[in-house]
């Protein structure tokens, strides 16, 4: 056999052991559906219905993780927040340090905690759910506005020829798919960007940004999620005095059945485009320390006790 030959051989061989894992996946699954009660038969019909719509970012190996993580893995904790929930879980940071002020600043998709000392958002929050579809957004605005609530008032030249992109916490895509253009313009309010190397935003950063855009609602419903800068004791200065982080942090909240599950990352700014997501998984707890923000107090405290101290298994 010429080796064009055997290249096609082993080619079509890959694709046989796909289609037959895939299919021996499928009759498990199938298996275990029809021996469950109703309500879980309708959660997992519209997994798989969502796994079909391809812009949903679905794998059929997430179908099958998520079934087993929804009802069996002991990540989730019996507890459902109390209070407002329309962009923030379980209450919106708190400072643990005198010194640091945060402003609220309430917008359509999303909620920001700011620092006018550190000329930064300090954390955002906000709220990701399912659609039937899930059309394109609009294209995304060409300019960064300055954010006139603020006393600071950054304005996007601070970072020109900085070595940072102006990197986004609430994200301009999933805002956009669900609140609309008008949101999605103010994603790009300077209070809610950050100054981030370049590595990091195009890779890590972006990766669980479109994961939380598109498979994780579609596989969990809803999502919340906190992301925000961790500065040094010392933390370095655009010209215009805009501190630099040292690192990033992300908490995405998913509640189930009267249940919840976290689970946290924090990037070190200089991570490089291409990094595992798994690298940086840590706790809620580790994220309290670094930044000494206060996350999740309207949970009863032994659940938010339990649910900051669990560093997640894997990355959902």
């Amino acid at each position: 056999m010429s080796a064009r030959g055997r290249k096609r051989a082993g080619r079509g061989g890959r694709i046989k052991a796909v289609f037959w894992c895939n299919l021996i996946l499928l009759a498990v699954l199938g298996g275990w559906f029809v021996m469950q009660p109703p309500l879980r038969r309708a959660e997992v019909a519209k997994l798989v219905e969502n796994y079909f719509e391809k812009n949903k970012r679905i794998e059929l190996i997430d179908v099958v993780r998520d079934v087993y993580r929804l009802y069996y893995s002991p990540d989730f904790v019996q507890t459902v927040a109390q209070g407002d929930r329309t962009h923030v879980y379980g209450g919106a940071p708190r400072s643990a340090m005198d010194s640091q002020a945060i402003r609220v600043l309430k917008n359509t998709g999303y909620v920001t905690g700011y620092s006018e000392v550190l000329e930064n958002p300090l954390w955002v929050a906000y709220r990701v759910a399912d659609m039937e579809r899930l059309e394109p957004p609009a294209p995304r605005p060409e300019n960064f506005e300055t954010d006139v609530r603020t006393a600071a008032r950054v304005p996007s030249s601070a970072y020109t020829n900085s070595g940072y992109d102006r990197g986004h916490l609430a994200p301009n895509h999933a805002i956009a798919t669900r609140y609309g253009e008008a949101a999605q313009r103010e994603t790009f309010l300077m209070s809610n960007i950050v100054p981030q190397r370049h590595g990091l935003n195009a890779g890590a950063w972006k990766e669980m940004e479109m994961k939380i855009a598109a498979s994780y609602p579609g596989r969990f419903g809803e999502v919340w999620v906190l992301a925000g800068p961790v500065f040094g004791a010392r933390p370095s200065l655009l010209p215009n005095g805009t501190a630099v982080p040292d690192a990033f942090f992300m908490i995405v909240v998913d509640e189930s059945d009267g249940r919840v599950r976290t689970q946290a990352f924090l990037f070190p700014q200089e991570t490089s485009t291409g990094a595992e997501l798994e690298r940086f998984l840590t706790s809620i707890d580790e994220v309290e320390r670094r930044t000494g923000l206060d996350f999740l107090h309207e949970i009863e405290d032994a659940a938010e006790t339990a649910l900051e101290a669990k560093r997640a298994q894997g990355v959902w």
